[in-house]
């Protein structure tokens, strides 16, 4: 489980991801990246938006459980220094719950291949 300082949580954290970042969007889901800058930590950071069109409470959380475990698998992948809000659509979740949260890497790989920030070079 990813610690809460590599969350994002305030509302200026996303605006700047929204703002200043680039994105892909999906059947299934839009992906900001945002490259931070000048900063001495080099930790990925991720928030997650699931609007009340995808679901009710329990059905989003399940959403943002299955998204963020799909996210943090691929971290490895990831460029240092990013940040990365998922906003989630509403059809996610009923692909989640037919194909579960394989479903879920799937979208985000697919997303995260269509970015610049799609990949580290190792």
């Amino acid at each position: 489980m990813a610690s809460k300082r590599r969350r994002l949580s305030r509302s200026g954290e996303f605006d700047r991801v929204y703002r200043d970042g680039s994105s892909h969007a999906t059947r299934y889901l839009v992906l900001y990246t945002f490259p931070r800058r000048d900063e001495e930590r080099e930790d990925i950071r991720l928030g997650v938006s699931v609007s009340r069109k995808v679901g009710g409470a329990v059905e989003r959380n399940r959403v943002k459980r299955a998204l963020r475990e799909a996210f943090w698998g691929l971290s490895d992948k990831l460029p240092p220094r990013h940040d990365f809000v998922i906003v989630a659509r509403s059809e996610i979740a009923g692909l989640i719950e037919r194909e579960g949260s394989a479903a879920a890497t799937k979208c985000l790989e697919e997303a995260l291949s269509s970015t610049s920030a799609g990949g580290r070079s190792t």
